[in-house]
């Protein structure tokens, strides 16, 4: 079969939406490019020479500092148990209430689908949510309280509904046709063929378990307990907590190299959910794109 010939128009066309690309991704991979090339500078350089694209000294001070500190690797505990397990416990709420929602048969559907909607809008304050997780459920200072408050997303949840929607009948008529109950069909027929949606919202759900400080901030007191990012946000504040790292591995506190070592614990924390995205981004478009324009 011969090849259509692209016209001089078409060409330039191309040439010029590469370059833009090209372009833009350079200019969304700088700012990391600058933490990396930091995190390997020397601390004084700092002062004279700002953020470097590539370090002019290059050091692995900083990570000695971050690698050498247990209260690292025990937040990396923390946030790992979060996220797998936060990520399973939600995707679980979320598909149990989506499917049944994105069925016509279910009695009181619409009911139920307005008052999940209605806390979009609303919620109770911070200071009911306090008193509610901290004492009556007595999850304060406990690591469940990273995980069961932000359990369930009202928008994932919606967006997985649609995602149901867009499935064709045919499917679920002829299972049901076939002695099939609700619980077997989406098992067996509806979840296979929904993995870009779940590997979609799963994503949502991992980058916000991964991500989370503030409530480890409200509910956590035991240091041992603080998940990564509230570590990080702490070193970032505080830096009496830097020292306290550098103390820990036999470094001077006079020489702790603090813009390099708060670049480090950066690289450091985003490092693995970074590498999470080229084995889902496959399937990330399509399943956005479908659970968000239909039904």
């Amino acid at each position: 079969m011969n090849k259509v010939k692209k016209s001089k128009g078409e060409i330039v066309f191309e040439i010029v939406i590469y370059l833009i690309a090209t372009i833009f991704c350079f200019y969304c991979l700088f700012p990391f490019l600058i933490i990396i090339a930091s995190s390997f500078e020397e601390e004084a350089n700092f002062a004279t020479y700002g953020f470097p694209l590539f370090p002019k000294d290059f050091t692995l001070k900083a990570y000695r500092i971050v690698l050498g500190d247990s209260q690292i690797f025990k937040a990396y505990g923390s946030t790992i148990f979060t996220t797998i397990v936060g990520t399973l416990l939600s995707m679980f709420l979320t598909i149990t209430l989506a499917y049944p929602l994105s069925l016509k048969k279910l009695k009181y559907r619409n009911g139920i689908t307005f008052f999940t909607y209605f806390t979009m809008l609303f919620n109770g304050g911070l200071v009911p949510t306090y008193l509610l997780v901290s004492k009556d459920l007595g999850l304060k200072n406990n690591i469940f309280v990273l995980i069961l408050p932000v359990a369930f997303s009202a928008w994932n949840m919606f967006l997985m509904r649609n995602f149901f929607q867009g499935i064709p009948k045919e499917l679920s008529e002829s299972a049901y046709m076939d002695g099939a109950n609700d619980f077997q069909i989406l098992w067996k027929i509806i979840l296979p063929v929904s993995v870009p949606g779940i590997a979609t919202i799963s994503l949502f759900y991992a980058l916000g378990y991964w991500n989370q400080w503030f409530n480890a901030m409200l509910y956590l007191e035991d240091s041992d307990l603080f998940p990564l990012q509230y570590l990080l946000m702490r070193m970032m504040r505080n830096a009496d907590a830097m020292k306290e790292m550098a103390r820990t591995t036999g470094i001077s506190t006079g020489e702790v190299p603090t813009n390099s070592l708060r670049m480090a614990t950066t690289v450091i924390a985003i490092g693995p959910i970074t590498l999470l995205y080229p084995y889902v981004q496959k399937y990330f478009t399509s399943g956005l794109t479908v659970g968000a324009i239909k039904g």
